[in-house]
C-alpha cells in the first residue's frame, strides 16, 4: 500500500489530528453511552426502577421539553463562560445524572434525574457545537462536522451491541452495568473535551441587544423550524417502520434489525463523503432539496412495500427505502450544519446552535404521533404525504435561506471555499 492510499484512508475515518480528532473520540465516547441507553432505558426504567410504561413515558416528555427550553440558555451561556469549560461541566453533568438512575427508585426522582439528563444533553450538544465554531475555520466546519457524525454512529453501533448483550441476559445486574458504563463514558468525553484548546468568552454585549439575540431572528427561527420538520425522519425507521414491517407488509421480522444496520453503516462510511458537496449556503440549500426528493422516494417505496409480494421480495424493497432514506439523512444534515453554523453571529454561536440544535426534541416529541396517525392509518397514501411534506419543507429552506443572508452584514456570512485536503 502506498503512502498515498494510506493517508487518503486515514483521511476518509478520522479527522485531523489536534482537537477536531479529540471532539471526535469525546463524540464516540459518548454515543457509545447513548446507544447503550437507547436500545435499554425502556426495560431498565421499568423492570429495574419499577415504573409503569405510562410513568417512563410522562416522565421522559416532560423532561425532552425541559430539555428543548433549556439548551438556548444554555448555549448562551456557553458563549459566556467559554463552551469548553461549559461542555466539560455538561457532560459531568450528564454522566452524574445517569448515574442516579442507578439509585432512584420512584417517580419524582426519576424525573427530576431524567430532566437533568435531557437538559444537560441538549447543553452539552450546543456548547460541543460553540467549541467546534470556535476551534474550526469556516470552510471546514461542515466536514469536520461530517467526521464527528460518523463516529457518533459508530458509537451508537458499539453500544447498541452492548445493550442488546444486556437484553440477552434481562437481570437487572446486567441493566445496572449498561446505565454505569453510558455515566462513564460521559466521564470520559470530559476528559477528550479537556483536551482541546480553549475558546475565548465572549464577555461584551452591544447596548441594547437582547440578550438571547437567537430569539429575535425570525429568518434563523424558520429555517430552525423547517429543520425540525425535515426531523421527522428520526422515528421513521425506530418506530414507525417496524410496526409497518408487521401489520402492512410480508417482511420477515429480521428486515427491523437490516433496516437499521443499513442507516448506521451507511452515515458512518459516507456521511465525510456526501457532505463534500457543501460549501457555501448556497449549495446546502441545494443539499437540503436534495435530501427532500430521496425522502420522498423513499416515503413512495415504502408505500410500495404493501403491495403483497413476496417475503424476500418486500425485504429488498424496504432494504431500498432504507438505503434511499438513509441518504436523504446525509444531505439532510450536511445541509443543516453549514446552514446553523454560516448564519451564526462569531460571538453567539452557543446560543444559535442551543436554539438550531432544539430540532430533534421537537423531532422526538411530535414525530412519533404524526407519523404514526399518518401512515398506520392512512396506509400508503400516509406515506406520499409524509414524502410530500419533506419535499416541501425542503424546498422552502432555500427562500429562507436567501431571506437570512440578506438581514445579515457583509462580513456576517462566511461563504467558505473548498478545502484542499480530502477534496477529492
Amino acid at each position: 500500500m502506498t503512502t498515498t492510499t494510506r493517508s487518503t484512508k486515514a483521511c476518509s475515518l478520522l479527522p485531523p489530528a489536534g482537537a477536531a480528532r479529540n471532539l471526535a473520540f469525546a463524540q464516540l465516547a459518548n454515543s457509545v453511552g447513548d446507544g447503550a441507553f437507547i436500545v435499554t432505558s425502556a426495560l431498565f426504567f421499568t423492570r429495574v426502577v419499577g415504573l409503569s410504561t405510562a410513568q417512563v413515558g410522562l416522565g421522559l416528555t416532560i423532561a425532552w421539553l425541559v430539555g428543548f427550553l433549556t439548551g438556548v440558555p444554555l448555549g448562551n451561556l456557553a458563549d459566556r463562560k467559554g463552551p469548553r469549560g461549559i461542555a466539560i461541566l455538561l457532560a459531568l453533568s450528564t454522566a452524574v445524572s445517569v448515574g442516579s438512575f442507578l439509585f432512584v427508585r420512584s417517580f419524582p426522582l426519576f424525573l427530576i434525574a431524567a430532566i437533568a439528563y435531557a437538559s444537560s444533553q441538549t447543553g452539552l450538544t450546543a456548547a460541543r457545537q460553540a467549541l467546534l465554531a470556535g476551534l474550526v475555520q469556516p470552510a471546514e466546519r461542515t466536514r469536520i462536522r461530517a467526521f464527528l457524525q460518523a463516529t457518533v454512529n459508530a458509537g451508537l453501533a458499539v453500544g447498541a451491541t452492548m445493550g442488546g448483550v444486556a437484553l440477552r441476559f434481562d437481570t437487572a445486574p446486567a441493566y445496572l452495568t449498561v446505565f454505569a458504563i453510558d455515566a462513564a463514558s460521559f466521564l470520559i468525553a470530559a476528559v477528550l473535551i479537556h483536551r482541546v484548546p480553549a475558546v475565548k468568552a465572549v464577555t461584551l454585549r452591544v447596548a441594547g441587544e437582547p440578550r438571547l439575540a437567537v430569539l429575535h431572528d425570525r429568518p434563523y427561527a424558520l429555517l430552525a423550524l423547517l429543520n425540525a420538520v425535515m426531523l421527522m425522519f428520526m422515528p421513521l425507521l425506530s418506530l414507525v417502520a417496524p410496526l409497518w414491517i408487521v401489520e402492512r407488509t410480508n417482511a420477515p421480522g429480521w428486515v427491523v434489525a437490516s433496516l437499521l444496520i443499513i442507516n448506521t453503516l451507511g452515515v458512518t462510511f459516507f456521511q465525510v463523503r456526501i457532505a463534500r458537496s457543501v460549501t457555501s449556503l448556497r449549495t446546502a440549500a441545494r443539499s437540503v432539496r436534495f435530501a427532500g426528493v430521496a425522502m420522498l422516494a423513499a416515503c413512495a417505496v415504502f408505500a410500495l412495500s404493501a403491495i403483497g409480494m413476496a417475503p424476500a421480495g418486500a425485504a429488498a424493497v424496504l432494504a431500498v427505502a432504507a438505503a434511499l432514506l438513509t441518504l436523504g439523512e446525509m444531505k439532510l444534515a450536511s445541509g443543516a450544519w453549514e446552514i446553523s453554523f454560516g448564519l451564526a453571529p462569531a460571538d453567539k454561536q452557543g446560543q444559535y446552535q442551543g436554539f438550531f440544535g432544539t430540532g430533534p426534541a421537537v423531532a422526538r416529541m411530535l414525530g412519533p404521533v404524526l407519523l404514526t396517525t399518518l401512515v398506520l392509518g392512512w396506509g400508503p397514501i400516509g406515506w406520499l404525504v409524509v414524502g410530500a411534506l419533506f419535499l416541501g419543507t425542503s424546498v422552502a429552506t432555500g427562500p429562507a435561506v436567501r431571506w437570512a443572508a440578506r438581514t445579515r452584514s457583509a462580513g456576517q456570512v462566511t461563504e467558505p471555499s473548498l478545502p484542499e485536503e480530502c477534496a477529492a
